[in-house]
């Protein structure tokens, strides 16, 4: 049901840990600058933070709903900010966007109901957390998390607060058409391998020292980063190759990609019993293993191909299965789930169990070795070394918790 009754910013946040469910704060669009006659029990009042580079369309692309309202705009670098807040205020005719450096100043604004996030992918998890702690809805980029780890904290604060998550993965449809329904119908018949194609691993980061530009503020956008000097490269969306950062184009496409396979293999609340690296003899291919014995690899010609028990054959009748809600795509899906108080397309344990692969697959690469891994404990067994990259430790005073 849509939201009927108003409810007091204090009121939602003490409800937000103990009910399944809560309603954004409701404000007068015309307190908002809003023309459009949107009532206000149907307006969602957002920031958002990282808006350098796809965060800045994911930004524009929600004004596009006129439920939507935009107040504020968070990126260290202060040209990006600058950006955001012209594109903000062109959008609405005044001059009222604000502007931050740091992401606690929209997460903790009573009249904000919702943030989109646009981070490097090592700020993810702990502005998700803090979102989530006081009483906002997420709409986050993709890889949503650094690590496994990560992503399971996400879920937890997700389902602990009762919020609206969507991951920021619009190819697991939209590049595909009709496939996963037709996957799901039977095409290949029961599937038992799937090829994925897209980039490689990330590694260490060697780039040299740059002076900091006035007015950056560097130690914002490293966060919980081990501490290294400036690079312009960085700030520029050239951070996925380094794994301080990014999983490289393992996470990068891979979050697409290998979300959307699972997504039409119906294993997308699963994750491996094994990761195999290729080994230069019987093993060509980085090879995920699951419960069933569905074999998912890095690599192919294509980006996905499906092989199944059976020859491509049309599917006949109806497939139940989860889509778009409202209008728009991706980021409608979003606006009419925090309006209704629905679970997202992209939900968070999706996403979580789409970027584990990634980061498995990337742990297998980085030490040459198979791994044996509990997709329930999320552990991986009788290798200790490999266990620990897990987790990662944070620069402090940046934490999970």
């Amino acid at each position: 049901m849509r939201r009927t009754n108003p409810m007091t910013r204090r009121g939602f946040v003490l409800k937000a840990a103990t009910a399944t469910v809560a309603a954004p704060m409701l404000v007068p669009g015309a307190a908002l600058g809003a023309d459009d006659g949107t009532p206000a029990n149907e307006r969602i009042v957002m920031g958002s933070i990282g808006v350098g580079g796809r965060g800045s369309g994911d930004m524009r692309g929600l004004m596009g709903f006129k439920e939507v309202q935009m107040v504020a705009v968070c990126d260290p670098v202060p040209e990006h900010c600058q950006r955001a807040k012209e594109s903000v205020d062109g959008r609405y005719g005044n001059s009222d966007c604000k502007m931050t450096a740091d992401f606690r100043e929209i997460t903790r604004r009573d009249d904000i109901d919702a943030v989109m996030i646009g981070t490097p992918d090592h700020w993810h998890a702990i502005i998700t957390i803090d979102a989530c702690k006081n009483g906002k809805d997420i709409f986050c980029e993709k890889p949503e998390c650094l690590t496994v780890a990560e992503g399971r904290a996400m879920v937890n604060a997700v389902k602990r607060y009762g919020r609206v998550f969507s991951g920021g993965s619009q190819r697991v449809l939209g590049d595909y058409g009709n496939l996963p329904r037709e996957v799901r119908g039977g095409r290949f018949g029961k599937i038992q391998e799937i090829f994925v194609n897209c980039g490689g691993p990330s590694g260490d980061c060697y780039l040299p020292k740059v002076d900091t530009p006035k007015g950056l503020d560097w130690e914002m956008w490293l966060g919980p980063a081990p501490w290294r000097p400036y690079h312009p490269n960085l700030v520029r969306g050239g951070f996925r190759p380094y794994r301080d950062y990014s999983g490289g184009g393992m996470t990068d496409w891979g979050a697409h990609r290998f979300g959307a396979a699972m997504f039409a293999a119906n294993i997308h609340k699963q994750g491996p019993i094994a990761i195999t690296p290729p080994n230069g003899d019987d093993v060509k291919q980085l090879t995920f293993t699951f419960a069933g014995g569905l074999k998912m690899y890095h690599g192919g010609t294509n980006n996905i191909t499906y092989k199944g028990t059976e020859e491509d054959h049309p599917v006949s009748g109806d497939v139940d299965m989860k889509t778009y809600r409202g209008r728009g795509g991706l980021l409608g899906d979003f606006v009419e789930c925090v309006l209704t108080r629905s679970e997202p397309f992209r939900d968070i344990e999706t996403c979580h169990r789409a970027t584990s692969v990634c980061h498995l697959g990337n742990i297998a690469y980085w030490l040459k070795r198979p791994l044996q891994y509990d997709p329930d404990r999320e552990e991986i067994v009788g290798d200790p070394e490999a266990n620990r990259w897990i987790n990662r430790p944070m620069r402090g005073p940046w934490t999970l918790s």
